[in-house]
């Protein structure tokens, strides 16, 4: 589990754990939530009221966690929400599956803004980086608050990256097989559409099956995920180093 890397920091810094257990904490919190808020208020925004009805035109965490998706978080880096229930045909002025599109995209977006702001605080100097992947025990014993901060603002940057590149994937239940499906031309989109009760068993596959299978060697997510995640943190921070070197 990601959060029991740091266990071996606390006989040199209990700081150090805390700083990185109170960002995923906040990533759980904050991310899921306005994730999740996100999806709703732009469903209700373009005219329908079952989020509302259903109490998830709300900020409270508890309206929006799910169980399974919140371990995934703590335990890998990435996780997800209750879906909000929506009702695509109720939404004025648009094409179901466009209307579909605009609501799922809202979720990931809203994760990178999140993701942004915190990086602005790195980018202008503010707090220094420190990526919560990549800690050298001797360098942490001798950490100050300044440090502590870095941490925690730039755990927040990753894992909020992650909450959205992972969502964006294109494959069912999550967020980017709806924009995918809403924006592509009406031959794939239909193909995709096709593929969507096997999109969870796909996505197991990619992330757990062909990993454990190669023994590790072949990791076709996460190939797609690390440049992704570099990238923006690089974007997002300024910052001229890898999360994840290759």
């Amino acid at each position: 589990m990601l959060i029991l890397r740091y266990l071996d920091y606390l006989d040199v810094s209990v700081a150090a754990f805390l700083a990185f257990a109170g960002a995923l904490v906040t990533a759980l919190l904050v991310g899921i939530t306005i994730h999740e808020f996100s999806h709703a208020f732009t469903a209700d925004s373009l005219g329908d009221p079952t989020p509302r009805y259903r109490g998830r035109l709300t900020l409270n965490p508890m309206a929006h966690l799910d169980p399974f998706g919140t371990f995934l978080l703590f335990a890998a880096g990435f996780g997800w929400g209750k879906p909000v229930p929506v009702n695509p045909n109720l939404m004025r002025g648009h094409d179901p599956r466009t209307a579909m599109a605009i609501v799922a995209a809202a979720g990931p977006l809203s994760n990178l803004v999140m993701a942004g702001v915190a990086g602005l605080a790195i980018k202008v100097g503010l707090v220094d980086w420190h990526t919560p992947f990549v800690v050298n025990k001797g360098a942490v014993a001798a950490w100050g608050s300044a440090d502590y901060l870095g941490l925690y603002v730039s755990s927040i940057v990753i894992i909020g990256i992650i909450l959205a590149i992972f969502n964006l994937t294109p494959l069912f239940p999550l967020d980017g097989f709806s924009v995918a499906v809403g924006i592509l031309p009406r031959d794939l989109a239909d193909g995709l559409e096709r593929l969507r009760s096997w999109g969870p068993g796909l996505l197991l596959i990619f992330i757990f099956g062909i990993p454990i299978l190669t023994g590790g060697v072949i990791n076709p997510f996460w190939d797609i995920l690390r440049p992704a995640v570099n990238g923006l943190t690089r974007l997002m921070t300024g910052v001229d180093t890898d999360v994840f070197p290759s």
